[in-house]
């Protein structure tokens, strides 16, 4: 019987003891659900007002449509964030040497890595509100070229058109310029281009038409904004021509080019074109002039200066008469 007495004792007095803490303790649990409960609903109005937005039922002056989703996740990060910053003194054993021991270490370790990472998220952050890039865009980051497949605080990943997933942190994403191939493509079009070299007997006309021409015959070239050549530069022994084409398909430009490119092989060979650089010496030798037949001079003065300036020199003679 005095056993049982014992242990019955040992057992009140640890019923004592709990309860004594519980009830020590109950204030700061009441803290932390009332924390809880606020925390809880806040999201729970957050989401409401991201589903309003969505769905187009609540509008916000100044806020585009693009960073609705992302404001939200940063209102959300924060409400939690600030949740368990008030929670964190109303924590059973906050103040125990163990916790704080654990507390500081923790923030040894978050210290050792806190530039980078506050870099990246704030570069994140930058991003989202710069729109320079979104998710599905077809970008060129450094010498990274693909499609957005993925976007962090942290980090970018872009999957490039040989199906490279390629992560990039946000630090060196803000700090690279960035070019956007389909930011403006739906809207007005993403002008393609490329460039011929051809020699300077072949009228000008022609070589705009056969690239005009062979622009329209690849896919994925729009006829209406039409392709347009731009002459780029009058050089030595040939003429640059670039020829420019609208397309709604940025994602889909690798393949546009490589049929653009075959397509101006095929007109240029059907119309006896060859798509070279030809070289000539400045010393006439009585070759006819790469002037196009139908640009050449017809006034009689023209045709006598042409004349002389065709007809080659005789050498000097060291026959003596």
């Amino acid at each position: 019987h005095e056993m049982v007495q014992e242990i019955l004792q040992s057992v009140l007095q640890i019923l004592q003891s709990a309860g004594a803490r519980f009830l020590e303790l109950l204030p700061n649990i009441l803290a932390l659900i009332v924390i809880a409960v606020i925390t809880r609903y806040t999201l729970r109005l957050v989401n409401f007002l991201s589903e309003g937005f969505k769905g187009g039922r609540v509008k916000l002056i100044g806020l585009h449509p693009d960073l609705v989703e992302p404001t939200f996740q940063i209102i959300r990060f924060l409400t939690v964030a600030l949740a368990l910053v008030a929670a964190y003194p109303y924590i059973p054993g906050s103040d125990s040497p163990a916790f704080r021991y654990i507390s500081l270490f923790i923030g040894f370790l978050l210290s050792l890595g806190s530039t980078s990472l506050v870099a990246n998220i704030i570069a994140g952050i930058v991003l989202t509100y710069t729109r320079g890039l979104k998710v599905g865009d077809r970008v060129q980051i450094g010498e990274t070229v693909g499609d957005v497949v993925d976007r962090t605080l942290l980090a970018t990943r872009i999957r490039t058109i040989k199906h490279v997933v390629i992560t990039i942190p946000n630090g060196i994403v803000l700090n690279s310029h960035i070019v956007n191939f389909s930011s403006t493509a739906q809207d007005r079009g993403l002008i393609l281009n490329t460039k011929v070299t051809i020699g300077y007997n072949v009228p000008w006309r022609q070589v705009h038409m056969l690239l005009i021409e062979a622009a329209l015959a690849t896919e994925h070239i729009l006829e209406n904004p039409s392709p347009f050549v731009f002459q780029t530069s009058l050089n030595d022994v040939h003429i640059t021509y670039e020829v420019n084409a609208y397309t709604r398909e940025p994602e889909l430009m690798a393949a546009t080019y490589s049929e653009l490119h075959q397509s101006i092989q095929d007109y240029f060979n059907t119309a006896g074109v060859e798509i070279l650089s030809p070289t000539y010496s400045a010393w006439r030798d009585g070759n006819p002039s790469t002037i196009p037949i139908g640009d050449i001079p017809t006034t009689p003065l023209q045709n006598f200066l042409q004349h002389v300036s065709l007809t080659p020199q005789n050498p000097p003679s060291d026959q003596r008469p």
